[in-house]
């Protein structure tokens, strides 16, 4: 029987734990998409215990913050929403959350938290109620005092060379011009694009956000469609001079729906006078400010990530209690690769055609993925349509050999752009140490299986390709 995850932790073959230990574990982390706060990066804070940084809680404006997969996990172990996301004391919080965890055999959560135990304080016993005691008070010291241990300590023990976050067309990115004026940071900190709230004009609150995007370029207001995507284009250049490599689109799904000038300002004044838009007028908007943005990420550079079939908020009631993002959210099924590949085509025909990383929330969208990037590759980069890494929900073991089997099957594994964390926790840096495990394994047992020449210098290309050198190429680090 093998120890549980010792060094060779899902290493199942010899070539397996070479290629890891040798070439994938060492090198850096690019962090392109993920949730985390500039401002805490740039304070540098240094967190009073484990439920800070694993659990989360409530912010004095009432929203909530934390990570929403640990939430499931609770409540899926009938703990009460008081330890969830309530007030509860922390170390009670802890231990439901450590009762839970004890039932979760097969989810990646048991093994993200012991990698997370191991990497980041040194504590090499598997998380239980019978040490739970032990491991909070030990980690929650190491949180306290250890000068390795802040915000930035935590990104520099994980060897992460770049962190792409997630910022608002609005945002006044403070937080980031300190950090690039900071010359004792040493990471790359990067924000990328998220002008979602200014594409779903169909969505409660979107003609308050258009004024919110009027101030952010000086304007009382955006009286036109065209005016709006002219502000979406000011705020995007911005954030390219601020080092903008990525913008990010989370869409319920993707809308195809082209139509004249005049007719999307028309849906846009009929949204901002309040009235009602139908799905279909709503769509011949998205659209068109999806065509204007993805000829503006040609023009700058900027790599578009599509993020989409997602149900969100599918409990009423919890969402009107606590919000969005706070782990109400689930696979949806979407027939719109079509609608993608038609997008992607419009901005071909006149060589506008952004890099761009496509993300499926329902795994059965991968072999549809792996086909239609093999459309609309080019010479600019390569790789330049990515399947992007196994998301959210696929975010597992099997989902992830799912992921890069069907992009092996259908393209080049080995010009992935590889792992991203897509979280709110710092720790979850172990989950790129969690992929590269993975993906050193898929490929161990294809070389023993003689299914691939045990050529070193071609694995190892391979696997530092896709572990950090063609992140490092295609986002232009």
């Amino acid at each position: 029987m093998k120890a549980f995850m010792d060094k060779d932790f899902l290493l199942e073959t010899e070539t397996a734990k070479h290629l890891f230990h040798d070439y994938a574990e060492k090198q850096p982390l690019v962090d392109y998409h993920c949730h985390i706060s500039p401002r805490e990066i740039y304070e540098n804070r240094r967190f009073d215990n484990l439920v800070q940084v694993w659990l989360g809680g409530k912010n004095p404006d009432g929203s909530y913050f934390g990570d929403h997969y640990k939430w499931r996990v609770m409540r899926s172990n009938g703990v009460s929403e008081d330890y969830v996301t309530g007030d509860k004391p922390p170390y009670e919080r802890f231990l439901k959350f450590v009762e839970a965890l004890e039932m979760a055999i097969g989810n990646p959560m048991v093994h993200w938290c012991n990698l997370e135990l191991r990497q980041f304080f040194g504590y090499e016993k598997p998380l239980t109620l019978e040490n739970a005691e032990e491991a909070w008070n030990f980690c929650n010291d190491k949180l306290r005092n250890d000068p390795g241990l802040t915000v930035r300590g935590i990104i520099e023990k994980a060897n992460v060379a770049f962190i792409g976050t997630t910022d608002d067309p609005v945002d006044s990115l403070e937080w980031h011009a300190l950090i690039r004026d900071d010359e004792t940071i040493k990471v790359k900190v990067a924000p990328s694009f998220r002008p979602d709230k200014a594409i779903n004009i169909n969505k409660a609150g979107f003609a308050e956000y258009i004024g919110l995007l009027a101030k952010s370029v000086g304007k009382e207001k955006l009286a036109t469609a065209q005016e709006v995507m002219d502000a979406l284009t000011q705020r995007l250049e911005f954030f390219k001079s601020m080092g903008c490599r990525a913008s990010d689109h989370g869409l319920d799904y993707f809308p195809f729906r082209p139509a004249t000038p005049e007719e999307v300002n028309a849906i846009y004044c009929k949204a901002m006078a309040g009235e009602g838009v139908s799905k279909e007028e709503a769509e011949k908007y998205q659209t068109a400010v999806l065509l204007h943005l993805g000829k503006d990420y040609h023009r700058l550079g900027i790599a578009m990530q599509i993020h989409y079939s997602c149900l969100r908020n599918a409990n009423a009631r919890m969402y009107a209690k606590l919000g969005a993002d706070t782990g109400f959210d689930m696979i949806a099924q979407n027939t719109c690769g079509g609608d993608i590949a038609a997008l992607l085509s419009r901005l071909d025909e006149t060589g506008e055609c952004p890099k761009t990383i496509l993300y499926s929330l329902n795994p059965a969208d991968n072999e549809q993925l792996g086909t239609l990037i093999g459309c609309f590759q080019s010479d600019e980069v390569p790789g330049k349509i990515q399947h992007g890494s196994a998301w959210w929900f696929n975010d597992t073991k099997s989902g992830m050999e799912a992921q890069m089997k069907s992009l092996a099957n259908l393209g080049l594994l080995g010009n992935f752009v590889g792992m991203l964390t897509d979280s709110r926790s710092f720790l979850s840096y172990a989950r790129h140490d969690y992929f590269r495990r993975i993906l050193c394994n898929l490929i161990g047992n294809w070389v023993e299986n003689g299914e691939y020449p045990n050529i070193d210098s071609s694995l190892r290309k391979i696997v530092e390709g896709v572990s950090y050198k063609n992140a490092a190429r295609y986002f232009e680090l």
